[in-house]
Formats: C-alpha cells, sequence, structure tokens
C-alpha cells in the first residue's frame, strides 16, 4: 500500500515521458536494484533532501539526453538506467552527497 506521497510521486508521473514501466497498472521493476533505486528516490524525495519535481525534471533531461545520443539503436534502453542517473545527479545538486563520493562508492 502507497503513502500519500509515494501515491503523489507514481501518479505525477503518469502519461508522462519519465513514466516508470508498468504491467497491469502496476510498478514493473526487472531487478532489486530497480525497486531500491525507486524507493531510494521516494524516500530522498519525502525526507525533503530534495523536491520530487525537481528529480523529475532531472529524470526528463537524462532521459533527452540518452535519447539524444542513441537516435537510431535503442536496444539498449533501460528505464532504470536513467532513473539512476538523474538521482545521482538529484542528490550531487541538492548536495546530499560529493560526486566523489559516487565514484569511490560505484568503485568499491
Amino acid at each position: 500500500m502507497l503513502t500519500q506521497f509515494e501515491h503523489f510521486a507514481v501518479t505525477e508521473m503518469m502519461g508522462k515521458t519519465d513514466n516508470p514501466p508498468r504491467a497491469n497498472g502496476a510498478l514493473c521493476f526487472g531487478s532489486q536494484w530497480e525497486r531500491s533505486s525507486f524507493g531510494m528516490a521516494l524516500a530522498l524525495a519525502k525526507s525533503g533532501a530534495f523536491e520530487w519535481d525537481d528529480f523529475r525534471d532531472e529524470l526528463i533531461a537524462t532521459i533527452k539526453n540518452w535519447e539524444d545520443a542513441h537516435p537510431v539503436d535503442r536496444s539498449s534502453w533501460n528505464y532504470y538506467d536513467q532513473f539512476l542517473t538523474a538521482l545521482e545527479k538529484a542528490v550531487v545538486k541538492a548536495g546530499v552527497v560529493d560526486p566523489e563520493e559516487i565514484v569511490a562508492a560505484l568503485a568499491a
């Protein structure tokens, strides 16, 4: 069951370019890291680390950048790759983490 904030966040994205994948109306995750990324974004926005709309703007821009870089072959498309990239940008922009911390975490 979704909290009011989670319901708002998910329905706010419906029918827009940043719409998460769905199956029979429910959010669709291909793996645990996708589910965790989505949950982390919701939790950070809910706690006030950044505004949900600021994250959405980052996600829309990230999706556009990917589409512009892959005008013909989109076989490598994964919504949650773009979602995670946008989340990384949002937490850096909000001052939650430094970019070096993300690099170090990925290297570990």
